[in-house]
């Protein structure tokens, strides 16, 4: 006779556990257990709404109410993919002015650096570095008066309580001021750079809350905070329409012409404080008020969006994001650092959204405010963008790689005018593919493989022969110049990187640096898969890149530890090459195992590294980069500790923010190389037979994950 009770407990001894094992994450549950809330006037928790293309970060107010006091904190910025400017080039200086010849390997080539003197070329090439750059398109801000007629001040602002609801991407913010509670929602749209905004208060009936619209003028600074408000004389901001419920200013400023169209819900009266500042306020008495402003390249659509529209488009999208792609759940982990590596993972992923899937690869502070005067830097295109893939959000990798066809004459010009073949991508360039002078940048090589990453990336995901078509001019232009940079010594037998370069340890001279081992192995890897390449599209391979492949120079190792460069025996007794990035980790960690690479003596380096790094001198994508070589290197309790290592850039704010100095409060490279990290702890990469392979197996961590990819 059949027991039917001993049947159940079998079943539920067999089956649930792999029911349990194969259920899906709650994701709105997991992203709402993050949230972000702010309870104070504090200028480090900015926070962010937008689309990827266009940001819009505001104040505990829910606009960008106080930008002065905000200013050295995270900034209220305003920025788009398209909103880049010029001063006028009156003194008609060119990139040709900043050349400097280097001697390498009996030959003269020409490199773009700084210079201090004479003064006519460090004048060429800091307006080159300056210009064009980013700017601010305008602050939305509450204007709010006392009963008595006195504007306010910060310290009149009381009972913040303010939530970034991630899962909508809606900011939920109340206050109160001169005894009355204000509540605004603030939303953008995710395809057009339109902002949403809906206020209740008492105010509005008393006429002592309205909206500022105030225009500011760029800078030339390597920062720009968004509240330079002088040079008014400079610009121009005019009203062009002004009906019931609409006003439309025109602003243009040199070469960059665009539209701020204020459409409200009911009839309102504007009014021009001063040149580029603009006071509007509901003309009817009403405790409720919502309005929509619409910036634009062009023209502003003619028939204006509600607040109610963006709010929906806003929640929809977001749903869309949310549960697409990767997720990663670490409830149930007894490690007390787990709940805060999960905050990070879902503030980075909302934040690399917002501010970093541009048509362009993105600047190191992304859509907030302007460092390196607003121009993005092509070896950082790797950390701002890997993770997308990874997480299985291919198109928002793709988005940005269109760009490298624009940005593809100028690369090929530079490797031209050097004597090399090929295309040499630029460091430090703007959204057209500009060169710029740098007494850094210009010796890099580190990103110049990463385009075959990119397209390598994108061709796991879509094999098709439209994708070997879409990728191949940008991965054989890479390799030409990759293989005709290498030097071939006859003494020693070996191709070399070098001398003329920095490596991504910015530490080294380039008149006296060579082969720098994580430079040797990524050459080694992308050029052998330039050649995979050209197989899958039936051509032969090339000679030229196979000769560097087979004679390419050894990783340099001194006393079983691999070096930073063979020029640099001294690696790790010399002080200066023990800060900056630890790169020589990247060689296992950012690349995949090589027959180049010796795995004992990597994780001797590994070691080492870890034991006499200096680690107060770092960047925040560092720590990711120590995660993901301890991760291949089967030392998962070091992954852990390397990513959450105590160290102030490696500090993550109360909205998510990679905090670095004062200088730079945010940097989006540490965020995305979080993302790529973790996706490596637990997805793996190709031919690993490890479960979670970035973390421990003493049961102190329950990691759940879905949706993620291996790596190389």
């Amino acid at each position: 006779m059949i027991n039917l009770s001993r049947l159940l407990k079998l079943y539920l001894f067999l089956i649930c556990p792999l029911l349990v094992f194969a259920q899906k994450i709650d994701r709105e549950a997991l992203v709402n257990r993050h949230k972000v809330l702010v309870k104070s006037l504090d200028t480090l928790s900015s926070l962010t709404v937008g689309n990827g293309s266009f940001a819009f970060t505001v104040d505990a107010t829910g606009l960008q109410t106080f930008p002065d006091y905000y200013a050295n904190g995270i900034p209220l910025g305003t920025q788009s993919e398209w909103s880049w400017h010029s001063f006028p080039n009156k003194e008609n200086y060119s990139i040709e002015e900043g050349f400097k010849e280097m001697n390498s390997h009996g030959r003269k080539v020409i490199y773009t650096p700084q210079f201090s003197e004479p003064q006519r070329k460090k004048d060429a090439i800091n307006f080159l570095r300056q210009n064009p750059h980013r700017v601010h398109l305008g602050n939305i801000g509450f204007e709010l008066y006392k009963k008595d007629g006195t504007k306010a001040q910060i310290n009149d602002i009381s009972q913040v309580d303010q939530t970034l609801n991630l899962w909508t991407g809606e900011i939920i913010s109340h206050f109160v001021f001169d005894g009355q509670p204000v509540n605004v929602k603030t939303v953008s749209h995710q395809q057009k750079d339109v902002i949403g905004v809906s206020v209740e208060s008492p105010l509005l009936k008393t006429g002592q809350l309205m909206v500022r619209i105030r225009i500011p003028y760029p800078t030339d600074k390597f920062l720009d905070n968004g509240n330079n408000w002088a040079n008014a004389d400079k610009h121009s901001s005019i009203v062009t329409k002004q009906g019931e419920k609409r006003v439309a200013i025109q602003h243009k400023i040199d070469n960059l012409n665009y539209a701020i169209a204020f459409a409200s819900d009911q009839n309102i009266k504007s009014q021009i404080r001063q040149s580029h500042y603009f006071i509007i306020q509901p003309s009817i008495q009403t405790d409720k008020w919502s309005f929509t402003c619409d910036f634009a390249e062009k023209a502003p659509s003619t028939i204006p969006l509600t607040f109610a529209a963006i709010e929906t488009n806003s929640q929809q999208g977001w749903n869309k994001f949310w549960n697409s792609g990767g997720a990663i759940d670490f409830s149930g982990s007894t490690d007390t650092r787990a709940n805060e590596l999960e905050r990070r993972i879902i503030l980075s992923q909302y934040l690399t959204k917002v501010q970093g899937t541009t048509n362009t690869p993105p600047q190191e502070t992304g859509l907030t405010y302007n460092s390196w005067f607003g121009k993005p830097h092509l070896e950082m295109h790797w950390w701002h963008s890997v993770h997308f893939a990874l997480w299985g959000r291919i198109d928002l990798l793709e988005k940005s790689l269109d760009w490298y066809r624009i940005a593809l004459p100028t690369a090929k010009k530079i490797a031209q005018r050097q004597g090399f073949r090929g295309a040499r991508w630029q460091k430090m360039t703007d959204n057209k593919g500009g060169e710029t002078g740098s007494s850094v940048g210009a010796y890099l090589i580190w990103q110049q493989p990463h385009i075959i990453t990119f397209a390598e990336l994108c061709y796991r995901e879509k094999p098709t022969k439209q994708t070997l078509e879409k990728y191949k001019e940008l991965i054989f232009e890479t390799a030409h110049f990759m293989a005709s940079y290498a030097y071939f010594d006859k003494q020693k037998g070996k191709y070399i990187l070098g001398k003329g370069l920095i490596p991504a340890q910015e530490r080294f001279k380039p008149e006296e640096t060579f082969n720098p081992t994580y430079e040797i192995n990524y050459w080694y890897w992308a050029l052998n898969a330039a050649q995979n390449w050209r197989k899958r599209l039936g051509l032969q391979p090339d000679k030229s890149w196979q000769e560097v492949i087979d004679k390419l120079s050894p990783l340099p190792v001194k006393d079983e530890v691999y070096l930073a460069t063979e020029s640099s025996p001294d690696s790790y007794t010399n002080p200066l090459y023990l800060t900056d990035h630890p790169s020589v980790l990247a060689t296992f960690g950012m690349l995949p195992e090589t027959p180049m690479l010796d795995t004992k003596i990597m994780k001797n380096t590994f070691e080492k590294v870890w034991k006499v790094w200096h680690w107060d001198d770092t960047w925040g994508w560092d720590f990711p980069m120590v995660a993901m070589s301890a991760t291949r290197l089967d030392m998962p309790e070091y992954a852990i500790d390397g990513l959450l290592m105590n160290i102030r850039t490696n500090t993550y704010l109360n909205n998510g923010h990679n905090f670095q100095d004062q200088r730079l409060r945010l940097y989006m490279p540490g965020n995305g190389g979080l993302l790529t990290a973790v996706a490596l702890m637990c997805a793996g990469y190709d031919d690993c037979k490890i479960t979670n392979p970035g973390f421990p197996k003493d049961g102190s961590w329950k990691v759940q994950w879905e949706g993620l990819k291996k790596f190389f």
